[in-house]
C-alpha cells in the first residue's frame, strides 16, 4: 500500500459524495470554526502547516495512487464508486497538484469561538468535489489546536497562581517591613521619652 495516498485519506462515506452534488456545481467553499459551547472562549489555531507540507504540497496525485485507490474502494464499497475520472483530471490537468486554496489565521493565533479559523475552496470548477473530500484530513488540525489551546489555558492558570503567590509574598514582606518600622519607631520614641523624663 502506498504511504499517504491522498486518494484514500478520507472517510469511506466521503468517497461517494461526488455523486450527490447538484448538477452544475462549480464552487465549494468550506470553513472551519470552533463552535459556541466550547470549553474555552478562544481557540489557539495550530498544526495546519504540518498537514499542508506532509500531505498536500506539490504533486500528491500519481497514477499509482489512483489505481490503488480504485482497487481498494471497489473491494471496500463496490465497483464504479471511486471518482477515478475526478482524480485522473487532477493528475492530467494539474500535474497531480491539488486545485484548492486554503486560507487560515496565522498559527498560534487565539481566535474567539464562532469565528473562522480556516477556509478551503476549489480553484478549478471541475474539482469542486475535492474540497469536502479533504475535510477528514484537514480536521486533523483539531488535535494540535486542542493541545495548544489547553496549554495556553494551563499557562494562564499557572501565571495567575504564580502572581497570587508573588502578591502574597509581597504583602507579607510589606507587612513585616511595616511592623519592623513601627517597632523601631516605638523604640526610638521610647528612648526619646526616657531621655526627657522629668
Amino acid at each position: 500500500m502506498i504511504e499517504n495516498n491522498i486518494c484514500l485519506l478520507t472517510d469511506s462515506y466521503k468517497v461517494t459524495h461526488h455523486y450527490f452534488y447538484p448538477k452544475g456545481t462549480e464552487k465549494i467553499y468550506s470553513y472551519l470554526e470552533s463552535r459556541v459551547g466550547a470549553e474555552f472562549n478562544k481557540t489557539i489555531f495550530y498544526g495546519l502547516q504540518y498537514i499542508l507540507k506532509k500531505y498536500l504540497e506539490g504533486q500528491v496525485v500519481t497514477q499509482q495512487k489512483i489505481d490503488e485507490a480504485d482497487n481498494l474502494i471497489s473491494a471496500h464499497i463496490g465497483p464504479d464508486i471511486f471518482n477515478r475520472d475526478g482524480w485522473q483530471y487532477i493528475l492530467d490537468e494539474h500535474d497531480g497538484r491539488l486545485p484548492i486554496e486554503i486560507k487560515a489565521v496565522p498559527e498560534g493565533t487565539p481566535v474567539d469561538v464562532s469565528n473562522v479559523l480556516m477556509t478551503v475552496e476549489n480553484t478549478d470548477k471541475k474539482s469542486y468535489w475535492l474540497v469536502n473530500y479533504l475535510e477528514s484530513l484537514l480536521l486533523q488540525v483539531w488535535y494540535p489546536s486542542t493541545v495548544a489551546t489547553l496549554s495556553a489555558e494551563v499557562r494562564k492558570l499557572c501565571n495567575f497562581y504564580w502572581m497570587l503567590q508573588v502578591l502574597k509574598r509581597t504583602i507579607w514582606i510589606s507587612c513585616f517591613m511595616i511592623s519592623v518600622i513601627v517597632e523601631q519607631h516605638q523604640q526610638n520614641h521610647q528612648c526619646y521619652a526616657d531621655q526627657h523624663t522629668f
